[in-house]
């Protein structure tokens, strides 16, 4: 299913009046408080999230999945259905693929219908924290941090086949996340399983090509609880630094401990030149990933903040790739990634409402109330007028739930593909 732009505009006009009377308010408001509107609309025309391939499907736990019905079944379809956002949202302009489970059978074939849903591919992402098929060696005991030099240097390998794969779409860059780690006290020495994921690393950093880069993720705990091999910031950090230049780190919103303060991960990241990456969702009691800015919309804007900071300030820091990595669950697939694209598109308008001149005089002047007045007074401004005004001028809808659902996306999806289709993946 495709939807073509003129068919959005025949949408958007039921509600244009209501949007322009509203949009020209704000921006009124926003001119006179010394905020360049056009700047900011262009921003937000200009922020792309990339889609993460797995997120098509329906989510689930270990202890159960519930299937949605439609779901892709092939890369194809999976690539429609990010193409169906982009046409929705004007936002979701990349694609993030998971090998294996997402490897084309035609490339040329698949590069096309990237370039026709006017998506391109963001970074590929490995997978050795399952065992493959037909793989020799298996990931039970850990991947690149295994005991076992066979099992490290087949994990490595199939590192260096996915960058194969990743640069035959154009892609540029390489996540690996770990679920490497130990269950209980004892199974592992820390020290050796550290020292094998640094070597193996820097075996993938050097099949790298020049112009790619390669993110390190890190993450607490899950599956392994007692200890992960890279569980925090300072971790990836140290082992990005010891890859070298191509080498960041990659921050996951959910990747933390309750009450960590992440805005201060970020700004400590970009000052050192290291923040690669972003991976949005959110969390209540631990790695939830449940829909972005529904449980922390308030830290989700203070980490934008910092994020807007940093790309203005850190030229030594490459502009961040941007990716959702969220298991919606019981929602629907594609309405749970609108809802995401929405609340971090809202994030970032805020954070760039905020007059960093004044903040920093603020700060300066240890005047405390005066730099909580002026975080605030941008996160309580009702930003969704630019945020439409932006899809509007670039094509998209100015609802995109509402027009996914007067369009019956997903009933046209049931009928094409079925009621019993699965999606690839966990």
């Amino acid at each position: 299913m495709r939807i073509d732009k003129e068919i959005l505009q025949e949408k958007n006009q039921k509600g244009l009046k209501s949007h322009q009377e509203k949009f020209d308010f704000l921006s009124n408001f926003l001119v006179k408080d010394g905020c360049n509107v056009p700047d900011i609309i262009n921003k937000l025309s200009e922020f792309q999230v990339a889609i993460p391939s797995w997120a098509l499907g329906a989510g689930g736990t270990r202890f159960g999945r519930f299937s949605f019905q439609g779901e892709p079944s092939t890369l194809e379809q999976k690539m429609d259905d990010v193409g169906i956002l982009h046409a929705l949202t004007q936002t979701a302009g990349a694609i993030s693929l998971h090998i294996p489970w997402d490897v084309p059978k035609d490339y040329d074939a698949i590069k096309q219908l990237a370039t026709s849903h006017n998506i391109v591919f963001d970074a590929v992402n490995s997978n050795t924290f399952q065992d493959q098929k037909n793989a020799k060696e298996s990931y039970r005991f850990g991947s690149l941090s295994n005991k076992e030099k066979a099992i490290r240097e087949q994990a490595v390998q199939h590192n260096i086949d996915v960058i194969d794969i990743g640069n035959k779409l154009g892609s540029k860059s390489l996540t690996v996340w770990l679920a490497d780690g130990s269950n209980f006290p004892g199974q592992n020495n820390f020290q050796n399983a550290l020292q094998n994921t640094q070597d193996s690393l820097k075996d993938i950093y050097r099949a790298l090509p020049e112009d790619w880069k390669l993110y390190i993720e890190y993450k607490p705990y899950e599956p392994n609880f007692y200890s992960t091999v890279i569980q925090d910031w300072g971790t990836s950090f140290m082992l990005a630094n010891e890859c070298g230049d191509k080498a960041y780190s990659l921050v996951d919103l959910g990747h933390h401990l309750p009450n960590t303060n992440i805005e201060q991960i970020v700004a400590t990241l970009m000052m050192k030149g290291k923040l690669g990456g972003f991976h949005f969702n959110d969390s209540k009691y631990g790695d939830d990933d449940i829909t972005v800015g529904s449980i922390k919309p308030y830290a989700l804007f203070l980490i934008f903040n910092e994020l807007v900071y940093g790309m203005n300030n850190n030229p030594q820091n490459p502009y961040p790739a941007w990716m959702i990595d969220a298991s919606h669950n019981i929602k629907d697939p594609l309405e749970d990634l609108i809802q995401s694209l929405e609340a971090i598109q809202e994030a970032y308008a805020k954070a760039l409402l905020i007059d960093q001149d004044q903040l920093r005089l603020a700060q300066m002047e240890n005047d405390v109330v005066r730099c909580q007045e002026i975080l605030q007074n941008a996160y309580r401004t009702d930003v969704r007028p630019l945020l439409q005004e932006a899809r509007r001028k670039s094509g998209g809808a100015l609802s995109p739930i509402n027009a996914y659902r007067s369009l019956k996306v997903r009933e046209n999806l049931i009928q094409a593909r079925g009621k019993n289709s699965v999606a690839s993946g966990l």
